[in-house]
């Protein structure tokens, strides 16, 4: 496990459970976020978000949490293990309230300049995740599983098992 993707919905937990597993790796970690984002939440132009993407993922190790469904193509051949955390909507929608209910500032995994929002959009795109972005995900990561560590957490339990599986005997 030397190049890690964590992808899942919005309110998922992708960059917590990023943040841990570097802590327990020493794997240098990339929020995804912090770099597509602007201040004012101005997104970066495609072109130059690609080739920064691609630039990322040369890198000899990682681990590197987001969706950017633009970026797949790029991001799962270069990785080597692929987490998808697929919890619920309404688990995610309750992992936003709640993160935003508790932001009160600067975050790591947000971009300086981009305050803590919860807006429709945002909101609606969590909701229709299952729907729209879900299947697809799951056809790609299908597509790579027998030359890639693919691992679809549908519980948090189940998260909870995976971290304590990478904890070394002796801790």
């Amino acid at each position: 496990m030397r190049r890690v993707l964590i992808i899942g919905s919005g309110g998922a937990g992708k960059s917590t459970f990023a943040a841990r597993l570097a802590g327990m790796t020493g794997l240098p970690l990339i929020h995804l976020d912090t770099l597509y984002w602007r201040p004012g939440w101005d997104p970066t132009p495609n072109d130059e978000w690609r080739d920064l993407v691609a630039s990322l993922v040369r890198g000899p190790a990682w681990i590197m949490d987001g969706n950017y469904g633009g970026t797949l193509d790029i991001r799962i051949p270069a990785a080597d293990t692929i987490v998808f955390l697929d919890w619920s909507r309404v688990l995610c929608m309750w992992g936003v309230i709640k993160r935003r209910m508790r932001s009160n500032g600067p975050s790591p995994s947000r971009a300086v300049g981009c305050p803590e929002r919860l807006t429709l959009d945002f909101l609606w795109w969590i909701w229709t995740y299952p729907a729209r972005r879900r299947p697809e995900i799951l056809r790609r990561l299908g597509e790579v599983s027998r030359e890639k560590t693919v691992i679809v957490l549908r519980r948090r339990r189940e998260l909870d098992e995976l971290v304590a599986s990478l904890r070394p005997d002796d801790e």
